[in-house]
């Protein structure tokens, strides 16, 4: 896959969906369409370091394939960063520049096993994208459960549009999951939630997002309960 050029993009609308997590709407104009699969990530060149690999950040597109050439971020700010400092700063109508869209954590083309989409924090940014690639596009599929862990009910990222989807898609749950804070969803962590869906050990998928130690804890435990490596991807954050 050929790397894509460097581009010049522009935030066109601001959001903030938590307290301390933005959703960036950035277009590109010269560009008619901004085409990428859904997981797949752009890498922006901020202007915090004078070493290239210091200034660059990649965020998972939050936003699906629609024929424009708008895309969506959801960034959480890390205070004790550069990068999300930098980009909290922002108003509508700065320039950024990017890179794009880059990465191999897309869907199978085929779906033909129950599908997995694990994910903490802004990890949920790719499930989102092939969620809805999924449903405006008549994916065939069996069953999508979209497992998304983070500590308490402010923190939920896109938790209505998330609900109201599962209204429109049979075979599709949305489970998010807090480990800090008691409420008539699921509590604890992510791992109880998949282990009790696999309990029968059907024929799945798992996709994975977020930080590190959630990753590698789950790739364990999947393979503990008898699905094989290959059955598992993976996109780590931080």
């Amino acid at each position: 896959m050929a790397l894509q050029p460097w581009r010049t993009g522009k935030i066109t609308k601001l959001v903030d969906e938590t307290k301390d997590t933005r959703r960036f709407w950035i277009e590109v104009p010269e560009l008619g369409s901004f085409d990428f699969k859904p997981g797949q990530f752009v890498t922006l060149d901020l202007p915090i370091h004078e070493k290239p690999n210091k200034r660059w950040r990649s965020y998972s597109i939050a936003s699906w394939p629609d024929g424009t050439n708008v895309f969506e971020l959801v960034i959480v700010l890390d205070k004790q960063g550069a990068g999300t400092p930098f980009l909290f700063d922002l108003k509508v109508g700065d320039e950024v520049t990017l890179r794009g869209p880059q990465g191999v954590f897309t869907l199978k083309e085929q779906l033909e096993h129950d599908l997995f989409l694990i994910c903490t924090g802004t990890g949920i940014a790719p499930f989102r994208s092939m969620v809805h690639h999924i449903k405006n596009n008549n994916i065939s599929y069996k069953n999508i459960y979209l497992i998304f862990g983070c500590r308490t009910k402010d923190t939920l990222l896109y938790y209505e549009e998330l609900k109201s989807l599962e209204k429109d898609m049979p075979g599709f749950r949305y489970i998010p999951t807090l480990s800090r804070e008691q409420w008539d969803g699921a509590t604890g962590y992510v791992h109880a939630v998949y282990q009790q869906l696999c309990a029968e050990r059907q024929p799945a998928d798992f996709l994975l997002c977020g930080w590190r130690g959630m990753i590698d804890e789950a790739k364990k435990t999947i393979m503990e309960m008898g699905y094989d490596r290959k059955s598992i991807h993976q996109e780590i954050y931080g």
